[in-house]
């Protein structure tokens, strides 16, 4: 595993100047470089995580699971998870104090996905096969945290890190770093008072964009949760890394949601997805393309819920406060409240709204010119109707990640088994929920067997490396060890079948 030291520092600033060129393309500049001071503490917190990997590289399985539960106990905690909430609303002024603390139920996934697999030794045997794969540690893991999960993302991180005997630094959002650094801090007590060392965990107190790429450079894999730049980033440090693609998240509700539960039940389950942490994140459901048939009643449904449809002078003002001429989102109003999106907009919003709605009316509403149809990040939905044929949805759906989000996720409030098949086999994206709020949904649950996590790769669509959820095994290196079978090698007239020449195997 790699060592920090001065002389590689010639090397991180080679690859810095790789980074910088490849963000310019994108109209990013990199920070100041950083000083010899910073640089001296990072050096310190490399060899404090590479001292502390001799010693969790060791542990037992039941060692790590112990560990892993009193880091998912610690955090888990109400009064513990609330105050973190409420610092992390305050700090980065993103978000809602209420919905954030729902996402602790994230750790308990996590806990359970974990505490049900093997990381230690010999963790699966196929002896058809021959096979036996043995884990090891990844190494040092660099940890991008972004500033819409400062908690949430080291937490679920560190669960994972140590189920694998890997050791991490985080480096937090500069807009979150306090209470992130509080989350680590928790985190490392809870190591502690059962007898491993904290500096298996670790968070930088100070950060930067620059001081975050010399870390990434030095690290052994980076996970990078955020913006396409962060991701960018990550991909440009010369480092192995795992990052997330851009949400666009997109619901088609057909016309088997014919009656007036299924109707309440659609409802129900975009107000949950839209107004989780005032629609912070990349999974909250951002359009909804639904059948003629039912469009009004859904839309009367919606408004049960809490949704509020802006007219279009309402809709034109808020456009306005969200996206710049260009169409560049501007950030003042991500993860807001109805209500201060309405302020900022100079338009009045009820009280009892609990998320916002605007007509993106059909195809025609479709592009990179119609801002609506486009990521939101806030409590704000845009409405599509589609007539006619299931393939008209398809066709919307198509148009709407061309627009941004490909890879990410979709949904689907469907009956029809040939509509399900038919949207697995048409979306670009890495994962699709059936009747059931998305954000719940996506990143694992209860009620369904999707891996749990905190970040989601979006494959090649989204510029990521795989299109599954960041999960156990991507936190560890596996060694196959191979034993001698009985020959396994059909026949050439099997293999090859109407291929096949007689004498093909000679000259």
């Amino acid at each position: 595993m790699k060592s920090l030291n001065t002389n590689k520092f010639e090397d991180i600033i080679k690859i810095r100047k790789t980074i910088s060129k490849n963000l310019l393309k994108e109209g990013i500049i990199l920070a100041k470089e950083v000083t010899q001071e910073q640089l001296s503490e990072l050096k310190e917190l490399v060899e404090r995580a590479r001292k502390a990997q001799k010693v969790i590289e060791n542990y037992t399985q039941e060692e790590v699971d112990k560990l892993c539960r009193a880091i998912c106990a610690k955090l888990y905690d109400a009064k513990v998870w609330a105050e973190l909430c409420d610092e992390a609303v305050d700090e980065t002024g993103l978000g809602d104090k209420v919905t954030k603390r729902n996402k602790r139920n994230k750790l308990k996934l996590i806990l359970r996905d974990c505490m049900r697999a093997k990381s230690v030794g010999a963790i699966e045997v196929d002896e058809e096969k021959g096979i036996t794969k043995y884990a090891k540690p990844a190494g040092l893991l660099a940890i991008l945290v972004p500033t819409t999960n400062p908690c949430l993302t080291p937490a679920g991180q560190a669960i994972y890190c140590v189920k694998a005997r890997d050791v991490m630094i985080c480096s937090p959002h500069p807009r979150a770093k306090n209470v992130t650094n509080k989350c680590v801090d928790l985190i490392r007590e809870a190591l502690v008072e059962n007898g491993a060392p904290a500096d298996i965990v670790q968070c930088i107190k100070n950060p930067s964009i620059s001081l975050t790429q010399y870390l990434m450079a030095d690290a052994d894999l980076v996970i990078a949760t955020g913006g396409k730049a962060m991701v960018h980033s990550a991909y440009s440090s010369g480092t192995p890394a795992y990052g997330s693609g851009a949400g666009n998240a997109t619901v088609i509700i057909d016309e088997t949601a014919n009656t007036d539960e299924r109707i309440k039940e659609a409802a129900s389950n975009t107000r949950i997805s839209k107004t989780s942490d005032f629609g912070s994140g990349c999974s909250c459901d951002g359009n909804l393309v639904i059948h003629e048939s039912i469009y009004d009643k859904l839309v009367e449904a919606l408004k049960s819920e809490g949704g509020y449809l802006l007219n279009d002078e309402q809709a034109e003002k808020v456009k306005k406060v969200m996206w710049d001429e260009e169409g560049h989102r501007l950030p003042k109003t991500v993860a807001i409240s109805p209500q201060k999106l309405g302020e900022a907009a100079g338009t009045e919003v009820p009280e009892e709204a609990n998320f916002l709605m605007v007509t993106g009316g059909g195809m025609e509403g479709v592009g990179k010119e119609h801002f609506f149809s486009s990521e939101k990040l806030t409590t704000l939905l845009t409405l599509f109707k589609y007539e006619g044929d299931f393939e008209n949805a398809l066709d919307m759906m198509r148009a709407l990640f061309e627009v941004g989000g490909k890879g990410h996720s979709c949904g689907l409030y469907s009956f029809d088994d040939d509509h399900i098949d038919a949207l697995g086999k048409a979306a670009p994206v890495s994962r699709i929920m059936i009747r059931q709020p998305n954000n719940k949904g996506n990143a694992g649950s209860a009620t369904n067997g999707m891996p749990a996590t905190s970040s989601m790769g979006c494959g090649t669509w989204g510029g990521n490396i795989v299109s599954e959820n960041i999960a156990l095994k991507h936190y560890i290196n596996t060694t196959w060890v191979a034993r001698p079978i009985k020959e396994d090698m059909p026949s050439l007239e099997e293999l090859f079948q109407e291929f096949y020449v007689e004498g093909m195997d000679q000259e």
